[in-house]
């Protein structure tokens, strides 16, 4: 099972499906026989349960995920590359004979 929700994104969907389970706990102690409060409680369960796993059925089925990417940032300058551009000459970003482009 490979995470598709985000950090926030399950934060948000623990700290609401939290609140949602009190709001229809405390309404079905008051009046049991209400249907609204327990569909509130297995949809805020459900919410809890997929920001606790950071896995979303629905996500999965869409093809979305909310899940952040890690963006490797990359050595515009040339300065510390160890890769050989040449026959083993190495890459200088201030030698104006190196044809090797930054």
């Amino acid at each position: 099972m490979q995470k598709n929700v985000g950090t926030w994104d399950a934060i948000m969907r623990i700290t609401l499906g939290l609140a949602g389970l009190a709001w229809s706990i405390s309404r079905m102690s008051q009046r049991s026989n209400q249907g609204m409060p327990l569909l509130v409680a297995l949809v805020s369960g459900m919410k809890v349960a997929e920001g606790i796993t950071r896995f979303c059925p629905l996500l999965y089925t869409m093809g979305v995920s909310t899940e952040e990417t890690s963006i490797k940032k990359r050595n515009v300058t040339g300065i510390g590359d160890t890769k050989q551009s040449k026959a083993g000459s190495s890459s200088d970003p201030f030698n104006p004979e190196d044809s090797t482009i930054y």
